[in-house]
């Protein structure tokens, strides 16, 4: 799961920050209901710098310290500037904070199993592996941690007919999401609307995944777990249109629920193929 951050272009958060994003990362895995192994990775380059006449520094010492209070002194990085860690590692070189969230969402000991460092070109490389060697205080529980995690979404699961994309949707639904985002995808769509079976298949749908994308069961693919937006480009790449995903969600002809609009408009995210704009396909047979 990429985890995208910038410190180059201002404004731009403090390291502080970084460790800070860390550490509640931390949490969030640990209080995931399974108990599964994760790998953090902290990306970017030490020393370098690749603009103006300081183009091509380098500072091996920097690295040197850099990666040692890394291990044993995270925190005492996170009072360094932005500024600070542009003069002793290049200015590219400052995004070594990503290395501080990484960093954060470890134990706070740490044993280094693995490090290399070498200068190929312009830039300073390093591979560095830790491995979690405390356990630490725990200020609260994990099941504490969820609540007040979704302390804004307390209540929320009384909306009938609402279901909010928490993390069990999210895990149960994820094949299925992943094969549906795969429709952006020129061959993907062209093979699907072909003969689905084979990327059915690769992506190793279950049995009632098939059957929920081969009938189009819009309301029983939202009841499963599937994103709306990937929904909606579903519909548009097989030829439905918005307005006919949601009437069936309330169980109404697109007739009945066009009633309920002021506005007697069918729309798409296909854009202005009418085509996909003036028609109610069968359910596709499985």
């Amino acid at each position: 799961m990429p985890f995208q951050c910038g410190v180059l272009n201002p404004p731009v958060p403090k390291p502080l920050r970084f460790w800070k994003i860390g550490r509640a990362l931390r949490k969030a895995i640990e209080s995931y209901p399974e108990d599964i192994k994760v790998a953090i990775a902290g990306t970017g380059g030490l020393s370098h710098q690749v603009h103006g006449e300081r183009c091509g520094f380098i500072n091996t010492p920097w690295d040197m310290e850099f990666l040692e209070r890394l291990e044993k002194d995270p925190e005492g990085l996170t009072k360094v500037t932005i500024a600070e860690y542009a003069k002793l590692g290049g200015m590219e070189g400052a995004e070594v904070v990503m290395w501080l969230l990484m960093r954060g969402a470890l134990s706070n000991k740490v044993k280094k199993l693995h490090q290399t460092y070498y200068v190929p070109s312009m830039t300073a490389i390093s591979s560095v592996i830790f491995e979690d060697d405390s356990v630490d205080p725990v200020t609260e529980t994990n099941e504490q941690f969820r609540t007040r995690m979704m302390t804004q979404y307390a209540g929320i699961e009384k909306l009938e007919g609402t279901y909010p994309y928490v993390i069990e949707r999210s895990v149960k639904a994820f094949r299925l999401n992943r094969f549906l985002h795969s429709l952006i995808k020129p061959e993907f769509r062209k093979q699907f609307l072909a003969d689905p079976t084979p990327l059915f298949e690769q992506h190793k749908l279950t049995a009632q995944e098939r059957e929920l994308v081969m009938k189009r069961d819009w309301r029983a693919l939202m009841h499963y777990g599937v994103i709306f937006f990937l929904l909606e480009k579903f519909a548009a790449v097989v030829g439905t249109t918005n307005l006919h995903v949601y009437a069936a969600m309330r169980g109404q002809s697109l007739e009945d629920f066009m009633k309920t609009r002021n506005t007697q408009v069918l729309y798409s995210v296909a854009g202005n193929d009418d085509s996909k704009k003036t028609w109610d396909p069968p359910a596709a047979k499985a």
